[in-house]
């Protein structure tokens, strides 16, 4: 393969070669984001993802369902008893055949008839036997379906309560498709195992023990003749499984990555178009796509051979049973109902093998999704203790704003330190603008002091109090923010601005939006402030979506207001009427303005001008030009990039 491939790009020309590497390089880079990705959501359905800790994972779930025990063993209680009469049922029918069959012999032999009375009886019996199976196993699996969704509720309730306790750093680390996928997918997958799991393993266990007892009082030589399939049959799925295994795997995998591919291709379709790349992309996929057929195929025709194999030793046995029966007739050893019997319960005996076969692999996929809940359920939890202070220290008092920041020092991992020394005063009302270039450490100022993380060395105080020393729900009541990155969420338009302050009115609602100059702008809209926005807004437009921001940190109404690039994303016009606005809101209250465009933070009444975590500049704008330095240079740059002296 190797000398064919290097014979095949010797014939090409520079600028097919050229084409070529791209590609491969293309192509590992797909290869290596889809690894990342994770492999495709459906497809071959025979990979099953196993825990890394089976053992300690299955015994935290066993653990975690220990209040339902009881309900778990009347479950296993009520299965087994509809397994055992399900199980006789085959041998009391077998009865009536052989009665009717002796009846028959009575009548030709002209020594009596057929005893309808007594085959009456027997199918009476019979029909009994599979209703009481029938009652038992639906009681069986209403209160598993029960448990099953008990645990399924409690584990989201617990997941949605642990979201609140999380500290910020988990949330900046992992991605949020990683929490959807546990309070969706995993515990999804955990609830339908739950449910299936322990019903399937106990009726199989029961049903494989009931058949083959119930066999062993037929016929010792047809049980043996019988059972003698069962490991040939075993033998060959492991060798069909272990052929079509590699295959399945690699279906999945080019799956995934042919869903990665048209998905990238379908949103990059501009860039695509843009730098003429559209035959690269299209021999990438074409060379993807060969694969999954490939993969496919292979994987598909051996497990397809499967059953064929699987029905040609099942006939063997069936074969052997019927000439062992009918020798074992004749001598009279065993009647002909027994025969019947015997060949119903031999076509049973294969449903619990594949039964237990399938649950193993279904308690696999869902230990390991409960392992991925067990993980983040364990995951470390934002600190809420609170020094030894008097109560009224914990609950937090009425506060004037006054924020002091003495030799912060602070680094999201231990080896990077952000902020290095960082000291600041602020009055009680005061506007404090911090500013400076991308990664000088100014959001990270504003996580500090909201306690979204604490400081390494040093300390924030609120009033002359640390602000460890308070417990951080009490601390963020006096916060309000508006930032860079819009959240709404799907709901009417008056909700989400009331979601600053639960209990106004509408006519305190209505009050803010005019605020924040965008009460004309909803009123214009279908529906106005009862107006629905859809899962992410995005039937409103950007700067709409920072105006009604703006307007539910308004309705707050909190002591310390932080901005960060609040108005980043509004024209130059609603930029200046959110200025006035923001002017009328910040009399009185402490706050604290990022910002990029400096031409809005003239007013402050102290700039902090950072640069590599470290204050390098203070004072009001007028002081900051005069001194021609980090600030001035700054303030220039942007007026030059607008073409403006």
């Amino acid at each position: 393969m190797a000398n064919k491939s290097e014979r095949k790009k010797k014939g090409m020309s520079a600028e097919e070669r050229a084409d070529e590497k791209r590609l491969e390089e293309y192509r590992k880079n797909m290869s290596q984001r889809q690894r990342r990705r994770g492999p495709g959501g459906h497809g071959g359905g025979r990979v099953v993802e196993k825990p890394k800790d089976f053992r300690g994972s299955f015994s935290k779930l066993l653990k975690y369902m220990g209040r339902y025990k009881v309900a778990v063993f009347a479950v296993m209680i009520f299965a087994a008893v509809s397994t055992v009469f399900n199980v006789v049922g085959p041998k009391v029918m077998g009865k009536a055949t052989t009665e009717l069959a002796n009846g028959l012999m009575r009548k030709i032999q002209r020594t009596g008839g057929i005893d309808f009375d007594k085959i009456g009886r027997i199918l009476l019996i019979t029909l009994g036997l599979y209703v009481a199976s029938a009652v038992f196993s639906f009681i069986q699996g209403w209160i598993m379906t029960g448990v099953s969704q008990k645990v399924v509720y409690r584990m989201r309730k617990e997941i949605s309560e642990k979201i609140d306790r999380m500290p910020m750093k988990y949330f900046e680390s992992h991605p949020y498709g990683e929490v959807l996928s546990s309070i969706t997918n995993d515990v999804d997958t955990l609830g339908t195992g739950l449910n299936q799991s322990i019903t399937m393993i106990i009726t199989s266990v029961a049903t494989l023990v009931g058949v083959i007892v119930m066999m062993l009082t037929i016929s010792p030589l047809m049980t043996l003749i019988a059972v003698v399939v069962i490991p040939l049959s075993a033998v060959l799925v492991a060798v069909i499984m272990r052929k079509s295994q590699k295959y399945f795997i690699r279906q999945q995998e080019s799956l995934g990555i042919i869903n990665g591919q048209v998905e990238e291709d379908f949103s990059g379709q501009l860039v695509i178009k843009a730098f003429n790349r559209e035959k690269i992309v299209k021999e990438e996929f074409d060379k993807t796509n060969n694969d999954l057929y490939d993969s496919a195929w292979k994987s598909q025709f051996i497990s397809g051979i499967m059953m064929p194999l699987m029905n040609v030793v099942s006939y063997l046995g069936y074969a052997g049973v019927a000439i062992s029966g009918g020798m074992l007739a004749i001598q009279g050893v065993i009647g002909i109902g027994d025969i019947q019997a015997f060949i119903q319960y031999v076509g049973n005996i294969r449903q619990p093998l594949n039964q237990i076969g399938q649950v193993m692999n279904q308690v696999q996929s869902m230990t390991a999704a409960a392992e991925r809940v067990f993980e983040f359920l364990e995951e470390e939890e934002e600190d809420t203790d609170v020094k030894a202070l008097p109560d009224a220290m914990k609950t937090l008092p009425e506060v004037t704003g006054a924020v002091e920041f003495d030799h912060v020092k602070f680094g999201y991992n231990p080896d990077t330190t952000v902020i290095h020394d960082f000291s600041a005063h602020v009055e009680p009302g005061q506007k404090i603008a911090i500013v400076g270039p991308t990664g000088a450490g100014k959001t990270t100022i504003v996580k500090l002091l909201m306690r979204f993380y604490d400081v390494d060395t040093g300390s924030i105080k609120l009033d002359g109090h640390d602000i460890r020393d308070f417990d951080r729900h009490a601390l963020r009541d006096n916060f309000s923010m508006v930032l860079q990155d819009t959240w709404l969420f799907s709901g009417t338009i008056r909700e989400n601005i009331r979601f600053g302050r639960l209990d106004a009115t509408d006519e305190e609602v209505e009050q803010a939006a005019k605020a924040a100059h965008v009460d004309h702008f909803i009123r214009t809209l279908p529906g106005g402030y009862d107006m629905v926005l859809n899962e992410d807004a995005t039937n409103v437009s950007q700067g709409q979506k920072q105006l009604l921001t703006i307007a539910r940190a308004m309705l707050a109404d909190r002591k310390i207001l932080i901005l960060d690039e609040a108005t980043s994303s509004v024209d130059t016009r609603t930029e200046q009427l959110i200025q006035s606005a923001m002017d009328r809101l910040m009399k009185g209250r402490t706050s604290f303005v990022i910002a990029h465009r400096l031409s809005t933070i003239r007013n402050a009444d102290l700039i902090l001008v950072l640069n590599n975590g470290d204050i390098v500049e203070q004072g009001t704008h007028e002081e900051l030009l005069a001194k021609n330095g980090f600030y001035a240079d700054l303030y220039n740059s942007q007026f030059s990039a607008m073409g403006e002296d």
